[in-house]
């Protein structure tokens, strides 16, 4: 499987106060909010980066849910431990 190029963030249309209308590219890395400007040209390509970054985002989603699970069944088969009595064994908070 390929993702091909990746970039967070939503693109949306604005409206120049002379007239027309432009793209905007804005995301959040780092701690920092960021805009830029799309060239016309360039918007399909920017929507397939973002949509491959939601696809990104998702896969290593469900791969870290399985990765929890695999050491849940690997540690201790899925099930808590319990001690002679019945109850859990473990810290106690």
């Amino acid at each position: 499987m390929e993702l091909g190029w990746i970039h967070p963030g939503s693109l949306s249309k604005q409206k120049r106060s002379r007239g027309g209308e432009y793209h905007q590219l804005s995301y959040r890395h780092g701690g920092k909010g960021h805009t830029k400007y799309v060239r016309p040209e360039d918007v399909p390509e920017v929507m397939q980066e973002l949509e491959n970054y939601r696809r990104f985002r998702e896969l290593t989603r469900k791969w870290v849910e399985l990765e929890i699970e695999s050491a849940k069944l690997r540690r201790d088969g899925g099930k808590s431990k319990r001690n002679s009595t019945g109850k859990k064994q473990g810290r106690t908070r």
